[in-house]
């Protein structure tokens, strides 16, 4: 490198300050040698001034001199490795003030070299992103070098399975200029069923003023590249499987066990509400009940009434002439018929006839106006039941053994009225009306 002189005014000293070259954040030192050409010890005090100042030092900032003496000093650089250092040439100034003569101050100057180096910071967010076909993800660089570059994007995969797509796909930066892309990272074939597919790739991010101080220095630094993954999911995942085939699982199982038993429950559920039962006062061959003699006589306001006889509470045998035979019988049936004041008790009964023995096997109640009382049912001197007449509107009793009751006896139904109900017309009844039937096989006692 060639000197740079500068000559002073009358009195002031010689200066000399080569020109130097600098790597930013590195060093290099130049030098500056001040003679006194003056006729007294002369004192000066030496400052690095412009853009250089904030990183150079000269040493000793003070020197003394005597008349036609000279001393030289040195200037150290230490710039920053910071995109604020731009590269080029850069005005370098010493103010050299003597201290007995300030009018003749100096300012040597001569020209810094900075030299250029890139440097680039990446990152990629996320590193991982999940996906059935595609995934996005952003690219942040910043310049942080003290050149402008063009910044261009590669990717790296082990396989060809991922097609990658960047927006925009080249950055020109600024030194201590920031910038983002988008990359779109694309698999052609889905995954249907079964675990996710990890798809693992990498991002080379080039720098255009780099590679070409590269091939100039072989040495430079080699930027590692980004490394990030696409995880593929299942279009299907595994607990919906599970659940697929718990569903088939029960699906299979209703089938096979649950709805053969509900059918069959169902089945022998309407062949017991369509079993037919017997009627009470049914004739026999097709004849009406109750043709037979007999009487029959109510107590207490109650009346017993036959169903087809030829008087009250007359039950009849159905066979011509309505005679029956020793040890035989035919279906017979009576109503008694009780009708009550509220607050007060009454009974109806039926008396078997004379010469007649009667095998209950049927009764019915109705207690159709919803009255509230008590009902007791006797046959003889046999209590059969007790009955809440709150607790129903048709109430009906079959044995399979009939109850024999003899002649002269009666069926006595003995109703407490408590408060009498409403019918089916909206109105509240005045009395308590119950009606009780009885159906059996009527037959002739033994001679």
């Amino acid at each position: 490198m060639t000197p740079s002189a500068s000559s002073s005014g009358p009195g002031a000293p010689g200066l000399d300050i080569p020109a130097v070259s600098v790597t930013p954040g590195g060093t290099a030192t130049t030098s500056l040698t001040v003679r006194n050409d003056s006729d007294i010890v002369e004192a000066y005090t030496l400052e690095v001034v412009g853009d250089c100042a904030p990183w150079a030092t000269v040493e000793p900032a003070r020197i003394s001199l005597y008349p036609g003496t000279s001393e030289t000093v040195t200037i150290t650089l230490a710039p920053p490795r910071s995109p604020e250092v731009r590269a080029g040439d850069v005005p370098l100034g010493v103010r050299v003030l003597p201290a007995e003569h300030p009018e003749s101050v100096t300012v040597p100057e001569t020209t810094v070299h900075i030299e250029e180096f890139h440097e680039l910071r990446t990152e990629i967010l996320p590193r991982r992103r999940r996906g059935w076909l595609r995934g996005r993800y952003r690219l942040a660089v910043r310049n942080e070098g003290n050149t402008p570059t063009r910044v261009s994007f590669r990717p790296e995969q082990a396989g060809e399975e991922l097609r990658f797509g960047f927006v925009p796909a080249d950055l020109e930066l600024a030194p201590g200029e920031s910038a983002e892309t988008r990359l779109r990272v694309r698999i052609g074939k889905p995954v249907w069923f079964g675990k996710p597919a990890v798809w693992p790739f990498m991002v080379h991010t080039t720098d255009g003023a780099a590679e070409a101080q590269a091939s100039a220095r072989p040495a430079t630094y080699v930027r590692p590249p980004l490394e990030a993954e696409f995880v593929q999911i299942p279009i299907f995942p595994k607990w919906l499987l599970a659940l697929l085939a718990a569903i088939l699982a029960l699906l299979l199982a209703w089938f096979a066990l649950v709805r053969p038993a509900v059918r069959s429950a169902a089945r022998q559920a309407a062949d017991e509400v369509v079993q037919p039962r017997p009627t009470p006062g049914g004739g026999k061959n097709g004849q009406s009940p109750g043709t037979g003699t007999g009487n029959g006589t109510g107590t207490g306001d109650g009346t017993g009434k036959e169903q087809g006889g030829s008087g009250p509470g007359v039950p009849s045998g159905g066979g011509p002439g309505g005679t029956g035979t020793s040890g035989g019988g035919e279906q017979s049936s009576a109503t008694i018929d009780v009708q009550t004041s509220g607050g007060q008790t009454k009974t109806g009964s039926y008396t078997v006839p004379q010469g007649k023995v009667f095998g209950v096997t049927d009764i019915v109640v109705a207690n159709f106006q919803g009255d509230e009382g008590v009902m007791t049912i006797s046959f003889g001197d046999r209590k059969i039941t007790t009955i809440a007449l709150e607790t129903f509107r048709n109430q009906d009793y079959h044995w399979v053994t009939p109850i024999e009751i003899p002649a002269n006896a009666t069926v006595t139904a003995n109703v407490t009225c408590a408060k009498p109900g409403t019918p089916a017309t909206g109105r509240q009844a005045q009395q308590c009306h119950e009606v009780l039937n009885v159906s059996g096989v009527l037959a002739n006692v033994a001679q």
